[in-house]
């Protein structure tokens, strides 16, 4: 059985982030994504075939041709996973923000 990739390893690769990016605005097959880059056709689809593998992108077959348009429903969850990590840090900015308060009220 094939083990799925993660999610955040898939996007760490700015190369990916840019498929993605070019993917939100429109269905592309490889050839035309290839024609953004300065690689072979070839290490797109390995590229594609991550983001495949994590969900991050769905590929539709139409005669010979292979679509790949972004999957939303994974985007939701990396976007709810970064929510989560902004509320954190914004907890933590405001205890240090209170902190800083009163270590400068106790100067004066």
């Amino acid at each position: 059985m094939k083990t799925r990739r993660d999610v955040f390893q898939a996007i760490a690769d700015p190369t990916r982030r840019a498929i993605i990016m070019l993917l939100a605005s429109a269905v592309m097959t490889p050839n035309a994504l290839a024609q953004h880059f300065q690689t072979s056709r070839q290490a797109i689809s390995k590229h594609l075939q991550i983001l495949s593998e994590c969900e991050m992108v769905k590929q539709e077959q139409q005669g010979r041709e292979i679509y790949y348009h972004l999957n939303a429903e994974k985007m939701r969850e990396v976007e709810q996973w970064l929510e989560q990590f902004k509320q954190l840090l914004a907890v933590r900015f405001s205890q240090l923000d209170q902190v800083l308060e009163q270590l400068k009220s106790q100067k004066s």
